[in-house]
């Protein structure tokens, strides 16, 4: 079971990593004159001004209060209680604007951290976010629970995130070898 588990882990982190070399919108709050890594420049940096890096590349300037993701692609406490809800009351996955969806949230909770760390949101938003992402996470589990008995169609697929698309696939061959195993069983038996 351990194999399973680390190659499932592997196959999300790989997920992720694709998530954090996306370009992300962010907003300049202090200037830094910036410096250069490996051969490339990053930054000047100019209060006010936008820039889209990689998120990887963003992350280190946001955690110190240079850099700020800007509004529209934020996502914060209220932004996922927005999906939260609108995941449970939809009887099918909802087809979210990207497949790193829950890589987002998962990514931009550090932000959150940081923010309650800096007394910029209380405490409680955290928490509230937490709870909003466990209710996506658990709704969204359901409904891929309830697809792996069937054969994915087109539309479905397109409902799945990357890595849902990844936990799809392990649950669906190892739900079907399972059942295959006792369906089949009295079939091997009459043959021999």
């Amino acid at each position: 079971m351990s194999k399973i588990n680390d190659e499932l882990i592997n196959s999300l982190k790989r997920v992720n990593f694709a998530f954090r070399n996306q370009d992300v919108s962010t907003e300049c709050v202090k200037d830094h004159a910036g410096f250069s890594l490996f051969g490339k420049q990053l930054g000047p940096f100019e209060k006010g001004k936008n820039y889209r890096l990689k998120l990887f590349l963003a992350i280190p300037f946001i955690e110190h209060s240079i850099l700020k993701i800007q509004s529209s692609e934020k996502c914060d406490n209220i932004d996922v209680q927005r999906y939260a809800l609108a995941e449970r009351d939809a009887q099918q996955l909802i087809r979210q604007d990207t497949n790193y969806f829950l890589n987002k949230i998962k990514e931009f909770r550090k932000f959150m951290e940081k923010d309650i760390l800096d007394d910029i949101k209380p405490r409680r938003d955290l928490e509230n976010f937490n709870s909003y992402l466990m209710n996506i996470i658990d709704h969204r589990l359901l409904k891929i629970l309830k697809l792996t008995k069937t054969d994915l169609s087109l539309d479905d697929e397109r409902r799945l995130t990357n890595s849902e698309q990844v936990l799809f696939n392990r649950i669906h061959e190892v739900v079907n070898t399972w059942r295959n195993f006792y369906l089949m069983a009295d079939n091997a038996k009459k043959n021999n």
